[in-house]
Formats: C-alpha cells, structure tokens, sequence
C-alpha cells in the first residue's frame, strides 16, 4: 500500500466514522480524495515557485497590487469566478461545483511586514519602502507567502474536480492582516463590512490555516474554542502640574504618577484575573513625556496591547484598566483619561466544527501528528470571519525536521524561515476539510 492509499483510507475512514458519508456515497468520496491528494504532490514543485515569487517581491498592507494580481490571474485562468479590489487590494474566487451543496470558505492573507530579511535564501527579498516615516525593508516574516501558495494550489486541486465536487467553495485572498496603514482600516475586518460572507453565495463555515516556523514539517496543531488572542489598544493620558524639577512639591509629578499607574496595571493580571481560567496579559509599550531634565511635565502619556482569551475576560481587563488608573492618579492628585480601541477578537474555533472535523486532520497528517496545542497570546484577524460565522484555524508545520524550536528563528523577524516542504500538508488539509464537510452535509 502506498502513501497515496494509505492517506485515502484514513480519511475515508474519517469520513465514515463521523457519519459523513453513506455507502453509495463512499465510491466517489475516495474517488475525490485519491485525486486531490494526487494534484497536491504534483502540484508541489508549482506552489514552491509561486512562494519563492511571493516571498521575493513582497507588498505591505492595503499595497498587495501586484501580489492581487497574481493571485486574480491564477483564479481567472482555472475558471472561476473572481473579484478583485475587495478591502481595497483583496481577491475573492467563487468556485461552484457541479453538485449540490454547502458553501464552503478557505481564507489566505496575503500581506508582508516591514522588516528587512536577514536570511541567505537565493529568492530573500531586496524590497524596501517608506512606513510610518521611515525607510524599512519588507519580508514575509510570518509565512503568508506560503499561504497566498498553498491557497492558490488548493483553488486548482479542486477547480480540477469541479464537476464532482458537491457544493461551492469561496477562496478568500486577504489584505492588511498585519494592519492597514495610519488612519486606514483593512483586513478581515473591512472584507466584513464590504459582505465577503454576505453576497454571493454565503459560506456555512470557513477553514483557515498558519504556517508555523517553530512546529515541525509534517504536524498540525489545533484548539477549540479560543486558540488565539483579542488584542485591544490602550492609551493612558496622565495631567499634573507642571513645575520647576528642583521644587516637586510645588507641581503634581505626571512621571511618577504614570510610573505607579504601569506598575498597578500588572498586579491587574498578577492579583486580580483568575488565570487557570485563560491566559491574559497587558503590557506597556510606550511612554512619553518631559522635554527637559530639570522641568517636571504637565502631562505623560502611556500606550500598550492587552490580551485575552474570551470576551468575558476581555472586558474585565478593559473595566480594570480604567479603575486602576484612574484611581492611583486620583490618589496623587493627578487626573488620567483612558480610551481603549479594540483592534481584534478572540480567534474562536468553534467546538462542535472542531470536533467534527478533528478525524479529518488526523487523517491527513496521521494521528500521531495532529497536536491539541495551548492556546497562545498572539492575535489574527480571522477572528472577524469566526463572530459571523463557524470557523476553523489551526497550524501547519514549517520548521525542518529535528531542528530545535528554541533555536528556530519566530515569526516576526529577520531570520524567519520556512521549510517548503510543509505546504503540501497544508494543501491536503485544506482540501480534505473542503470535500468532507461537503460530503456531511451536501444532499445526496
């Protein structure tokens, strides 16, 4: 028995096990599975060069022109239905299977970041641009390079099975994940508000995946319920007195009030948040204030990030902000004034779609592979597809096997690196979550 059979059998088992699929069903089922995974091997060598091209020429958020294009020509020449200039630089395919059925969504983002690579790779990017004032390189140091690839691999594994296929599949090509530029918004969040999920055919679910550079080629990591964290903006403003340095007693010091407020924030999550519950954090970013050694400012000023793992949480940690410090400025005689901007939700994978779809990922990766993971501190916009509709996001492997994960370089950074051969999985994944839902719940 070969890979190809031994990947067919799991899933079909899967399948079956589940209910998913009735006996006149199955001959086509396995029919389906066994090409699918027979396009994505063949397809392998294709979608490590469509990475390469994506990974040397990347674009920021809300600038993805080029990489859109790319993206829309692909969908355009396997036959499906595309629309362009979604959430500014976005890219929607609608594929419509020649069988009844659910609709089925598949997300990729497909932004950079701005950070100059530091890897030796023959395809590492030379791209630089201006961002916040600066001049600054641009990497995909966090692999949506690979799964703009892995997507688009995808969209032809399955246009190749459009007759067969029972239902429709909506292939989303995200923007401005990372963030859109100063005082523009992006991401899934406008594709939202624009009707990604709403016109054209409306989507039942949405499967997502991020490859990971500290997880191993070759396994899966999953969690239900939230698996990644909201992440809100806060911004502290602080108001003394402003006096002479060497006379504090005749001013109210901003800088040491704001200094007791940092520190009365983190007995917020040390003292005051139940943290077998979930995991939470805030942390401060920024302070400015003062302009010279010898002058006590007026006004201080303190921004950062809070983290949480469900809305509940997440909302206790806004009240707690504001009564922390307002109430030590207050104390020192000072005043302060608290806005929180929230950014992103929890990353939710809903739980009955995670179990049902859990004995499809160990059927594509083998049981041994597919990992239970600890939710992490982390944040992605997927969140926003997940409060409209059931979803699904888990990780794929990217690191090379035997590397150390302390030693892998993360995402976010200069020597980001990705071994190739853990996009094939992602492709398999993908199309296996596609076909099986579709199989439970298309009508036979």
């Amino acid at each position: 028995m070969n890979s190809n059979d031994i990947f067919c059998k799991r899933i079909l088992l899967a399948a079956l096990g589940l209910g998913l699929l009735a006996a006149p069903a199955f001959a086509q089922q396995s029919k389906l599975i066994a090409r699918a995974n027979t396009m994505a091997d063949k397809l392998e060598p294709q979608m490590i060069e469509w990475r390469r091209d994506f990974h040397e020429h990347p674009e920021l958020g809300n600038h993805e022109t080029e990489t859109a294009a790319k993206i829309a020509a692909h969908l355009k020449k396997l036959g499906i239905e595309v629309q362009t200039g979604v959430a500014r630089t976005g890219v929607v395919g609608v594929l419509k299977g020649g069988k009844p059925g659910p609709v089925v969504a598949l997300r990729a983002d497909i932004d950079g970041l701005p950070v100059t690579e530091r890897t030796d790779v023959p395809f590492a990017s030379k791209v630089t641009t201006t961002y916040n004032g600066q001049q600054v390189g641009v990497m995909h140091a966090c692999g949506h390079d690979t799964h703009i690839a892995m997507l688009m691999a995808t969209a032809e594994v399955l246009a190749g099975m459009k007759n067969e296929l029972p239902g429709t599949v909506k292939f989303i090509f995200q923007p401005a994940e990372e963030g859109s530029p100063v005082g523009q918004i992006g991401g899934a969040n406008l594709m939202v508000q624009e009707g990604v999920l709403e016109k054209g055919p409306k989507p039942e679910v949405i499967f997502g995946l991020h490859i990971n550079s500290q997880t191993e080629v070759g396994k899966l990591k999953y969690k239900p319920g939230g698996t990644m964290a909201s992440a809100d903006i806060f911004r502290i403003k602080v108001k003394g007195k402003q006096v002479h340095g060497a006379y504090p007693w005749g001013g109210i010091d901003p800088v040491v009030t704001a200094s007791q407020i940092v520190m009365g924030l983190q007995t917020i999550i040390s003292r005051q948040i139940e943290l077998p519950e979930d995991a939470a954090v805030i942390t401060v970013g920024m302070i400015h204030g003062g302009v010279r050694n010898n002058i006590i400012p007026e006004e201080v000023q303190l921004e950062g990030t809070i983290r949480a793992l469900n809305k509940e949480m997440q909302q206790q940690l806004h009240d707690k902000i504001k009564l922390t410090a307002t109430k030590i400025a207050e104390s020192a005689g000072a005043t302060a004034e608290v806005e929180i901007i929230p950014q992103t939700p929890v990353t939710y994978n809903d739980p009955a779609l995670t179990d049902k779809m859990l004995p499809t990922l160990q059927a594509v990766a083998g049981p041994q592979n597919v990992i239970l993971a600890k939710a992490v501190t982390g944040a992605e916009d997927f969140a926003f597809y997940q409060e409209k509709i059931p979803g699904l996001f888990i990780f794929v492997g990217g690191m090379p096997k035997g590397k150390d994960p302390a030693t892998a370089a993360p995402h976010h950074t200069p020597d980001f690196y990705i071994d190739e051969s853990g996009m094939k999985l992602g492709v398999k994944t993908l199309t296996g979550l596609t076909l099986n839902y579709m199989a439970g719940k298309g009508k036979k």
